[in-house]
């Protein structure tokens, strides 16, 4: 099993895929990244010979590519730094509540939570007459 930037790659899978596994490695850059470090993007990773390996990774750590926890850390403070200046999009990030335009009547449950239903309070009947 190969380690990539922390990751594990799963070993039966074409290395095209499997470095799409790591944390802001999509298809794309994962073919840019195979092309520049000289490996057929069709071989999977239980092929790979170290020396493969080794270059997968000097392509990602020199080439600047921001992965796991830089990216992570980077997304995370710009979220940070929305909320500190009090902009929509922070005060939408702060109440949980989607930040993209979205509707929020319907729908919106992956970031509102489960529906709490609102209950109702039963009323006294007075006496008539």
């Amino acid at each position: 099993m190969a380690r990539i930037a922390g990751v594990d790659l799963p070993n039966d899978k074409k290395i095209k895929i499997a470095l799409s596994y790591i944390y802001g490695i999509g298809r794309s850059n994962a073919l840019e990244i195979l092309k520049k470090a000289n490996v057929d993007p069709e071989i999977r990773v239980k092929n790979l010979t170290e020396e493969q390996i080794r270059d997968i990774r000097n392509v990602i750590s020199n080439d600047d590519y921001k992965v796991e926890g830089a990216l992570r850390t980077e997304v995370q403070m710009n979220i940070k730094r929305l909320m500190d200046i009090g902009s929509y999009r922070g005060l939408r990030h702060r109440r949980g509540l989607p930040v993209r335009g979205q509707r929020t009547k319907t729908n919106a449950r992956t970031r509102k939570g489960p529906r709490k239903t609102v209950g109702r309070k039963k009323t006294k009947v007075g006496k008539k007459g």
